[in-house]
């Protein structure tokens, strides 16, 4: 048995035995730590067959036991806990040692720790691990931040671990430096809400418009799941609405609260967007939309208000295809916001992300893993500086087949009462960008009148003010 270890994991709650798991398995020996030294004593006990751990109970003892540079992994809650982690183990470490934050840290705090530790020489190295405990146990998608150096010493580690894609190429990349790997974690979980959200909809309008069962939805998701829709959300969506509640018989979905809860993530890819000048209205929809969806004693009060009073639909094959069209476009919107806000981050910071890079490590382990992100890498592959994915031409032709069934959807989901801000959201950010003019033309002079904010023109270059009073003469300004 071996005496030092190739990399430890400190903090043993799921996803941190599972993630010392799958280094064991992939040959590594791990040094395990755990304030609760009952757990670390448990994983040996429990999985200590499948490779070679290294159980310590002090904090010295185990960084002592890690070969330099030494690799340790920190897999506590995000925030003041993993401070406090850090401020433990780093007077233990030397120059060149690295720590890994694998939990789903906000990007500043990554950039200050970062920051910090590289003026003691230590390497921090802020990583994205998706797929939740299965992905970390089986393979993840991971987004390594952090220095060039560290990620010459880790990154085969985190390779050999991660996800495989069909092509068997591994799920992670040198996402680029300090925050830049848990930025991407960050919007990777914005589009896997605005996913979800697109899917909830979707479901909303089959059952309460065109009527069909749990059951017969969950049929024609398995269906989606054999074309351009074909993802793990789409996949694991055919078995939550085939799934029968074992004590009441009925649907499992209907016998869910449905308020739907969030950990954070999701509000911080709306706030850092807003920051950035980004519109990701499909992602804002879906954050609010849980929101609402919690707020019980709102919506019960507001049980007797009015709804339409709709004929019933015809032809439900017909319109379950029209809403596989509608729910395509949005979730080809969806990501194309998602990779606006990480190209601005990427410039904001200095982090030079490769966009096709991070579509290619999010092809397996990771939760909005999809087929047509093979699509996605190959667009931006051929045109690093392509400004959007609706400027892709395969996936513009894609839209704009789909934008009337798109649109009918949206009319019968008015018309019928059934809420849809992802589709609606995604279909106005779609006109908003194709159209000649704005109304912020409006938007604009308004503010110039108000507060003399002043305006450009389209026929001559400066800014300029009018002069709202009296005979309105324009000035420069």
């Amino acid at each position: 048995m071996s005496t030092t270890a190739q990399i430890g994991v400190t903090g043993l709650a799921v996803m941190g035995r599972n993630l010392a798991r799958n280094f064991a398995r992939n040959g590594y020996t791990v040094a395990l730590h755990n304030r609760t030294a009952s757990k670390t004593h448990d994983l040996v006990k429990e999985f200590g067959h499948e490779g070679e751990f290294l159980p310590t109970e002090a904090a010295k003892d185990f960084v002592a036991a890690l070969e330099r540079p030494r690799r340790l992994v920190i897999m506590v809650k995000a925030g003041d806990p993993t401070d406090a982690v850090i401020q433990e183990f780093a007077p233990l470490l030397e120059p060149g040692d690295m720590i890994i934050d694998g939990g789903n840290a906000h990007f500043a705090d990554t950039r200050r720790r970062e920051r910090e530790l590289r003026e003691r020489g230590i390497h921090f190295v802020g990583t994205g691990i998706s797929g939740g405990e299965e992905g970390a146990l089986h393979g993840p998608s991971i987004m390594p931040g952090g220095s060039t150096e560290s990620y010459d010493s880790l990154g085969p580690m985190l390779e050999k671990i991660s996800a495989k894609a069909k092509d068997g190429a591994p799920c992670v990349t040198h996402v680029g430096p300090d925050g830049a790997g848990h930025f991407v974690k960050m919007v990777h979980n914005g589009i896997e809400y605005a996913d979800m959200q697109l899917i909830g909809e979707a479901y909303q309008l089959l059952r309460d418009v065109a009527g069909y069962s749990p059951a017969q939805i969950a049929e024609i998701f398995r269906t989606w799941n054999t074309g351009r829709l074909d993802s793990y959300l789409i996949e694991i969506t055919a078995e939550v609405l085939s799934h029968v509640d074992a004590a009441t018989g009925e649907p499992f979905v209907d016998v869910v609260v449905d308020q739907a809860e969030q950990k954070g993530t999701g509000r911080w890819t709306v706030q850092i967007a807003l920051d950035l000048g980004v519109p990701v209205s499909g992602i804002a929809e879906a954050v609010f939309a849980r929101s609402l969806s919690g707020h019980a004693a709102l919506r019960e009060a507001s049980r007797e208000l009015a709804g339409p009073k709709a004929a019933p639909l015809s032809e439900a094959a017909a319109f379950a295809d029209r809403v596989e069209q509608a729910l395509y476009a949005s979730k080809i919107v969806s990501y194309t916001q998602g990779f606006h806000e990480i190209a601005a981050g990427s410039e904001e910071y200095g982090w030079d992300i490769d966009l096709g890079a991070i579509a290619s490590i999010w092809r397996g382990g990771c939760i909005i893993r999809a087929a047509f992100l093979d699509r996605i890498r190959a667009a931006y592959d051929a045109r690093p500086d392509l400004p959007s994915l609706l400027s892709d031409e395969t996936f513009a032709q894609e839209i704009a087949a789909a934008q009337d069934d798109w649109r009918e959807v949206l009319v019968a989901a008015t018309r019928q009462g059934v809420p849809t801000p992802g589709f609606a959201a995604a279909l106005a950010y779609y006109d908003a960008l194709r159209a000649e003019r704005l109304p912020a033309a409006l938007t604009q002079a308004q503010r110039d009148f108000f507060g003399a904010h002043t305006y450009r023109r389209v026929d001559r270059e400066g800014a300029f003010h009018t002069l709202w009073g009296g005979d309105r003469s324009e000035v420069g300004a």
